[in-house]
């Protein structure tokens, strides 16, 4: 690709290489060059694996993808190696990285990188380059990770829960609802993943700017908290939602041909009749819940659109025939769509944000790292939905438990709900107006370039 004549910056991303990381550096990059489509270049990098998920994805011509060899597994795998997958992303990763990085044309001006990969800040660094890191959680989340990397510091990063609470005492730093949180993630979490996250916040002072993807309006404490911090050492910018809404304004031709089938089928829907349910890319409910879930499908004789990226046929089966059972679809469409009642969700924080854009309300069942914390928010703090079933991932939800929540989600004279949605709708407000202003993107394109 030519550089324009009015060719100012050359940016490389670097996403995370899985889904949940992967899309919002896309939606990042498109933000990027609509703002300075005459100036940039920007060149996504990923394995020559991910290049076949990603390179259909609709993107400005100033977007180019370059790829680098297939060094680490795709994210299906991860959960089977954790250690080997994180020892490659340094040992393999960063070097086929450095050297594409020799290779680019024009010379690169700026890096932009997942905050969860330790090493590009200090890559940048070395080659003077400004570099800017990307964090693909919650800033609340985020908030919380930085007392953990205080409460445990060093290589070993050792901590248990009994020690975590003596040390909050004596520090006073943490607010009850953040040892909820750090509590269940040393229960619960594999510690190979928590110190992957704790690792790049110890890097973060390499940074010259952490993007936050959410936005001020939807955790302003926590983003005010963190601003009022003295000595942080780099700039902060909450960017979000890095979602695709920039893909949601129909196609320039409008024939039937190019419908979606999915949303010409809830086109034929009733409104706010249809429960949409989806926990993610990554991780599934074990297969005795989906057996449950389905089972109360059935029973209630709901409307239903069940995305499921494995046992869709099995599904199929067990739900009976009110419904549709897919495995993939454009979710931020579908969230959109008048016939959706409710979002049955992992909670994860890509799909809190589409369910917020959209003003879905949410039924939260989290089973891993951040998705309890979002929850968490999502029924206590924002009270745009609820949390469906115990404390523990692994607590079986029977049932009659899911008829209930459904019976009552479903209702669109019952009080709670009306009040939930009414809340969905003020954070669909919200966001609306963030992106309409969108001060923050623009004066992080400012300062960065």
């Amino acid at each position: 690709m030519e550089p324009p004549p009015s060719f100012k910056a050359h940016v490389v991303a670097l996403p995370f290489p899985t889904r949940g990381h992967v899309n919002p550096m896309m939606n990042l990059c498109k933000f990027l060059a609509s703002r300075r489509a005459t100036e940039m270049i920007i060149t996504f990098v990923v394995t020559q694996e991910w290049l076949g998920f990603i390179q259909s994805y609709p993107k400005p011509p100033t977007i180019r993808f370059a790829t680098i060899p297939n060094v680490i597994p795709l994210d299906s795998q991860i959960l089977d190696d954790v250690p080997s997958f994180t020892e490659a992303l340094a040992t393999k990763l960063k070097p086929a990285f450095e050297k594409l990085l020799d290779q680019l044309q024009p010379p690169v001006t700026a890096i932009v990188s997942d905050a969860e990969l330790a090493w590009p800040a200090a890559v940048a660094k070395l080659r003077n380059i400004p570099v800017a890191l990307l964090w693909t959680m919650s800033a609340s989340f985020f908030e919380t990770f930085r007392q953990l990397d205080i409460l445990a510091p060093g290589p070993d990063r050792s901590l248990s829960v009994h020690l975590l609470d003596e040390q909050a005492e004596h520090s006073r730093l943490l607010s009850s609802s953040q040892l909820t949180d750090l509590r269940r993630l040393l229960d619960e979490s594999d510690l190979c993943f928590l110190k992957i996250a704790l690792n790049c916040i110890s890097g973060l002072a390499k940074t010259d700017c952490l993007l936050l993807n959410t936005i001020q309006e939807l955790e302003a404490e926590e983003i005010n908290y963190l601003k009022s911090k003295p000595g942080l050492p780099f700039r902060l910018y909450p960017i979000g939602p890095a979602i695709p809404y920039m893909e949601l304004e129909p196609p320039n031709d409008s024939s039937t041909t190019n419908v979606d089938p999915i949303i010409k089928l809830l086109d034929s829907q009733p409104n706010l009749s249809v429960l949409y349910i989806s926990m993610g890319s990554s991780f599934s409910m074990s297969r005795a819940q989906m057996e449950e879930l389905a089972s109360a499908l059935k029973t209630s004789g709901f409307r239903f659109l069940w995305v499921s990226r494995s046992d869709t046929e099995w599904l199929k089966e067990k739900c009976g025939d009110k419904g549709l059972v897919v495995p993939w679809c454009e979710q931020l469409k579908v969230l959109c769509h008048s016939s959706v009642a409710g979002f049955w969700s992992h909670c994860g924080w890509n799909s809190t944000l589409e369910a917020c854009f959209a003003g879905v309300p949410i039924l939260g069942f989290p089973i891993f790292l951040d998705q309890f914390s979002n929850c968490r928010h999502i029924a206590e703090v924002w009270k745009n939905g609820w949390k469906v079933g115990g404390q523990r991932s692994e607590d079986l939800v029977t049932k009659e438990e899911i008829l209930k929540v459904l019976k009552m989600v479903m209702d669109v004279e019952n009080e709670e709900v009306k009040k939930i949605r009414e809340k969905a709708k003020e954070l669909k407000s919200l966001f609306r107006a963030a992106i309409a202003s969108d001060m923050n993107m623009d004066t992080f394109v400012e300062d960065m370039f």
